[in-house]
């Protein structure tokens, strides 16, 4: 199953959205980012910074659940969604 580019920019502003609300998680973005909540805003429009919020999202099975759940969509939608914005910057070369 694929996602298309817009509906994998859909699911990562929601996921945006998600992780602006959730006062435990935001501060971890922000500091793992360097992104300041201004930044948040200007950047919620640009495929690679959506990009880079599910690639956070995707670090830890527990946010990916929550996330999930809440929004009831499963739970690989983001890992393709991620990897339809991320597109050739997400492949990893271990």
């Amino acid at each position: 199953m694929s996602i298309s580019e817009e509906a994998a920019e859909v699911l990562a502003l929601k996921a945006l959205s998600w992780l602006v609300t959730n006062d435990e998680l935001l501060p971890v973005f922000l500091g793992a980012t360097g992104a300041s909540v201004n930044d948040l805003q200007a950047s919620a429009g640009e495929k690679e910074f959506l990009g880079s919020v599910l690639e956070f999202l995707t670090m830890d099975d527990a946010w990916v659940m929550a996330f999930c759940d809440a929004h009831r969509v499963a739970y690989e939608d983001p890992m393709m969604a991620g990897a339809v914005l991320m597109g050739t910057a997400r492949t990893h070369w271990t």
